[in-house]
């Protein structure tokens, strides 16, 4: 490593020094300057082995210097440090040729890791030309550390197809990552198309999914396009795919294995070339080990992991997102409105089980209903309270004894703010006996170490009841020693 040099340019004189003796530490020669006027001078003699540059530079942004230098040394990686922390900043980084993004304040380990990579990589064959710059709205709001992952990942992704599993709960912003990794991608002229997997009762998902000809079953009079050939040249998004039903994911493992598709009723196969973005808010690994999710689908899937953070996980976040959500209130024509410091408080000590969505409706409803310039903390509290029907304190339950109603109540909020702005939900009645009854079968068997007559005596079943519901639900059947 001696013989490479090391481009810095940072106009923070600490942060500098730091990071041209950590360099230094490491074997590597550093030049340092403050400018990007310097910078590009010694890039433009040929000097140096790799660049490292904070964006906001005195007298120019070096993601305006960034197509400049790989269009000079395409050879040269450039790895970029910011504490402008947004989704734009790391996407904007990576169109232009950056070949690392840091988001400041960053771990020197991870600068020297990025510079070990670059070097090892540098004579690797260049990347494709940088996507043109993209004038859009934040599409994503938040700067902690958790999002600033997320934007890592994100921007990483805009020049490939890979396929992403996106999990976390709901509310998150599942699908808003799949827009931006869409919006910001190599597909983006092309349709994005989002079909929900818990709203398609179970018979109609595969004629959803891939269309049907006229005639395949009573009600097709004429032919249909399925959401993959709507979806053609451009991105679909799967989600809540763990409420695919088991043959339905045949059909879709198929298709992904092989790019074609036959629609319901028909012979031909039809090609497609869609990118697949799918989510979940449940545990689709513990789902394949219980038998309710294809394995080998999930490995087709998960090529590309992401999982959100919940509101809780990021609640320094929170303040931003509230002043977002007023923002666009206000530009629907509602009157402009201002949070307190206690009412940010407030605001940052709530549990927020519906996550991001939670707290959107919420801010949605207090500008539609109080007509308060300033939103005091008691206003907060108010609101939180009624919309969840109880008193804001509410007593906990006896020590030991597992309040079930009330997680019954979590999961149907859940499952029924998902529909707030879409269609409804079908099916509601079996579905929740399904997501109590299956995990109570399984874990009273795993109890019993599979010994049925036991089970069935502590779920107060019949031992037939209970073999007819193990088959029904297709519960693996466990061996005692």
């Amino acid at each position: 490593m001696s013989g490479e040099t090391i481009l810095v340019a940072e106009d923070d004189q600490a942060i500098r020094t730091v990071v041209s003796r950590a360099l230094s530490r490491h074997g590597w020669r550093v030049q340092a300057t403050s400018v990007a006027a310097t910078l590009w001078r010694w890039v433009a003699e040929g000097q140096g082995d790799a660049v490292v540059c904070d964006v906001m530079l005195p007298d120019e942004n070096s993601l305006d210097l960034l197509p400049r230098i790989r269009a000079l040394r395409p050879d040269l990686p450039v790895i970029v440090m910011s504490a402008q922390n947004t989704l734009l900043t790391a996407v904007r980084a990576t169109e232009r040729g950056a070949f690392e993004y840091l988001p400041k304040p960053f771990d020197i380990g991870n600068l020297v890791a990025a510079v070990q990579r670059s070097l090892a990589r540098r004579r690797a064959r260049p990347p494709g030309e940088p996507v043109p710059e993209l004038d859009e709205p934040l599409p994503i709001i938040g700067r902690s550390p958790a999002m600033q992952e997320i934007y890592r990942i994100v921007a990483r992704l805009t020049g490939t197809d890979l396929t992403v599993l996106i999990a976390g709960e709901s509310g998150t912003g599942k699908e808003l990552v799949a827009r931006a990794l869409h919006d910001f991608g190599k597909r983006r002229a092309g349709p994005f198309v989002a079909v929900n997997m818990a709203a398609i009762p179970k018979d109609l998902i595969e004629s959803e999914l891939f269309g049907h000809e006229k005639g395949a079953f009573t009600g097709a009079v004429a032919r249909r396009a399925g959401r993959f050939e709507q979806a053609e040249g451009g991105t679909l998004f799967l989600d809540e795919i763990g409420d695919m039903p088991l043959e339905a994911q045949t059909r879709l493992l198929r298709v992904l294995q092989q790019g074609e598709f036959v629609p319901v009723g028909g012979t031909q196969p039809i090609r497609t070339n869609v990118r697949i973005i799918a989510a979940s808010h449940r545990d689709l690994a513990q789902m394949v080990s219980q038998g309710l999710f294809r394995e080998d689908l999930f490995y087709r899937l998960n090529v590309v992991p992401i999982r959100l953070p919940a509101l809780r996980e990021r609640i320094e976040d929170i303040p931003a997102l509230a002043q977002h959500f007023l923002a666009k209130a206000r530009a629907e024509g509602l009157p402009a409105k201002i949070l307190s410091p206690g009412a940010i408080a407030r605001l940052k000590a709530h549990s927020w089980p519906g996550n991001v969505r939670e707290l959107e409706n919420l801010i949605r409803r207090i500008a539609v209903l109080y007509s308060e310039e300033t939103i005091e903390e008691g206003i907060i509290e108010r609101e939180l309270a009624g919309a969840r029907g109880r008193p804001a304190e509410e007593p906990a339950a006896e020590a030991g004894e597992p309040d079930l109603a009330r997680a019954v109540e979590r999961f149907l909020d859940r499952f029924f703010r998902a529909y707030d702005e879409g269609a409804p939900p079908a099916a509601v009645y079996d579905r929740v006996l399904r997501e109590v009854e299956r995990p109570l079968i399984a874990r009273t068997l795993q109890l019993t170490r599979g010994n049925q007559l036991k089970a069935a005596d502590i779920l107060g079943l019949n031992r037939n009841t209970l073999r007819k519901k193990i088959r029904e639900l297709d519960i693996p059947i466990l061996r005692g020693p």
